[in-house]
């Protein structure tokens, strides 16, 4: 559904008062798709009248048009007609139906403010993008309550499921979390694939990831979310016979999936723990040697690679997306004193990161309670970088990691004026730097070490 704008399928029924197709019937024609709706009305028993209704491309103003006719005297030729109305609707759609990526809507319903609203669309997109969707319309629903049951209410989704079909797309992506009766109800009403933020940014994370320890991660967090959304009817009639010995034969797909799933997390777990154990070996022998490491810490697609780049000469994987760093890298930065750290890149932070990725990727994150500094970079040119601090600062404390030493750094100061710079550094404590300019780098440089150093040497007893 979605590729095609008809199904390829003719619905015909009988109304034995003579009336014209009614208002439920051209709901089911737009939500089902159907070639065509005929309704066949009768004199004594014998056909009298057919209306025939069909769909109209995108974008007239009709959504329908009508065609009545003596049953009898009806001549079409539906295949011609059918083709011809197909490839009308496929040009009156503004986006490529030939590309293989997904078609989406962004959906966001909430009782929060407009602006807010409107903020955090923009990051949906910005992660949509990055899951290399096609964004082809943008929904916010402002409601005064939550439906519990469809998140917004019955007729306003029913409508949303019949514009999205319309315009060609093949997913809908709600900004909230959606409930596991949510996206049973929603899935029950239309064809098309139904995700949240949360899939989303998992989806994003399983395409990332490359080390094992991350892919172990995200397949762990994906399964852990998938378990509870698994649907499927009449399973408790499904066993042959109970206790052990009773189960295979009498088990539905939905439990043979449900015991799979909870198999291979049991396996991921252990598998796990052996790679968080070689990490802890890592992390002793660096010890060993009492160099010390710096983090850097920062919401997405503040440009912590650019900088972990600029500082080592190194070339890690550079993006212009959300979340193009999942797995942690490590560099050595050598002073010329004969001073020495390792400088690490970590996951971007985002706002309401869903529990099972925090969880999933605390291993990575553990990483920063070895650090002797972080480094909270904030893109400075995002209308947003106030909340994104919070949010960065938000996940700190979740960790426990907030009396960590912290130096607040700016990025992408050359997308600022100087004057707007200067000001909001000033107002924050922070340094400004360009990563992309490596002269801008040196009050940097210098602040690391007088806070790993100078501050050491300070408080060392006499």
């Amino acid at each position: 559904m979605g590729r095609k704008p008809l199904r390829g399928l003719r619905y015909i029924h009988t109304h034995l008062n003579k009336e014209m197709p009614n208002r439920e019937d051209i709901t089911d024609l737009r939500l089902l798709r159907f070639d065509t709706l005929g309704v066949l009305t009768h004199e004594k028993g014998s056909p009298e009248i057919i209306h025939i209704v069909h769909l109209l491309p995108y974008g007239k103003e009709n959504q329908i048009e009508l065609i009545s006719s003596n049953f009898y005297s009806l001549k079409l030729n539906f295949k011609e007609f059918i083709n011809n109305l197909e490839a009308e609707m496929d040009r009156a759609r503004v986006i490529d139906m030939h590309d293989p990526r997904e078609k989406a809507i962004l959906i966001s319903v909430s009782t929060a403010p407009k602006y807010v609203l409107e903020e955090q669309m923009e990051e949906l997109e910005e992660l949509a993008k990055s899951a290399d969707l096609i964004v082809i319309d943008k929904i916010i629903q402002r409601v005064k309550q939550i439906n519990p049951k469809y998140l917004l209410g019955e007729g306003k989704l029913r409508e949303l499921i019949i514009k999205a079909m319309d315009m060609g797309a093949t997913l809908l992506v709600f900004d909230q979390n959606l409930t596991p009766s949510q996206i049973r109800a929603i899935t029950d009403m239309t064809e098309l694939k139904v995700i949240d933020r949360s899939q989303l940014i998992l989806d994003i994370f399983a395409k990332r990831a490359h080390t094992r320890d991350g892919k172990v991660q995200v397949e762990l967090a994906q399964l852990r979310y998938m378990l509870p959304r698994l649907t499927g009817k009449g399973t408790a009639m499904s066993r042959l016979a109970g206790g052990i010995g009773g189960r295979g034969p009498g088990e539905t797909k939905l439990e043979i999936d449900r015991r799979r799933i909870k198999e291979r997390i049991h396996h991921l777990e252990n598998e796990l723990k052996k790679l968080t154990l070689a990490r802890l070996q890592r992390k002793k022998r660096r010890k060993e040697f009492s160099i010390p490491i710096v983090s850097i810490i920062g919401y997405t697609n503040a440009g912590k690679s650019t900088l972990l780049n600029a500082l080592t000469k190194s070339s890690v994987f550079v993006e212009d997306k959300m979340f193009a760093t999942l797995d942690t890298s490590s560099r050595r930065l050598k002073f010329p004193e004969e001073k020495e750290l390792i400088i690490t890149d970590t996951v971007g932070f985002i706002r309401d990161l869903p529990e099972d990725l925090v969880a999933a990727f605390k291993a990575t994150l553990e990483e920063l309670e070895d650090a002797s500094l972080l480094i909270h970079l904030v893109d400075i040119s995002n209308p947003q970088f106030e909340n994104h601090i919070e949010a960065v600062n938000k996940i700190l404390k979740e960790l426990e990691l907030e009396t960590k030493p912290v130096i607040l750094v700016f990025n992408k100061i050359d997308k600022l004026s100087s004057f707007d710079t200067k000001q909001i550094c000033s107002r924050y404590n922070a340094i400004g730097i360009s990563a992309l300019d490596k002269q801008t780098l040196i009050p940097l440089i210098e602040e690391i070490k007088n806070k790993l150093w100078q501050e050491a040497t300070c408080t060392a007893p006499l």
